[in-house]
């Protein structure tokens, strides 16, 4: 019978390679892992409360939606244009 682990030590047991599932029991400890679960850029931002639309018009439709788009933006959940964009 042919197995393969998908979990075991490397590079001299300095590594420890996770193939498989990877399962933390109910009082599990982690040491030495400061920041290494933590969200990363803009993961904890949140949005001001914005209102909904009241547009009667496709102008303050669009401006309500370019104000949208700001908010995404400072809120960090939206990069900069690249400039591919058109």
């Amino acid at each position: 019978m042919d197995h393969t682990a998908r979990n075991f030590h490397a590079h001299g047991g300095n590594e420890w390679v996770v193939g498989g599932k990877l399962t933390f029991l109910p009082g599990a400890t982690v040491e030495g892992a400061e920041g290494l679960f933590d969200l990363p850029p803009g993961g904890g931002a949140s949005l001001p409360y914005i209102t909904e639309s009241e547009a009667a018009t496709v102008a303050a439709l669009r401006a309500d939606f370019n104000a949208l788009l700001l908010a995404l933006r400072e809120a960090g959940l939206m990069r900069e244009s690249s400039g591919d964009a058109p």
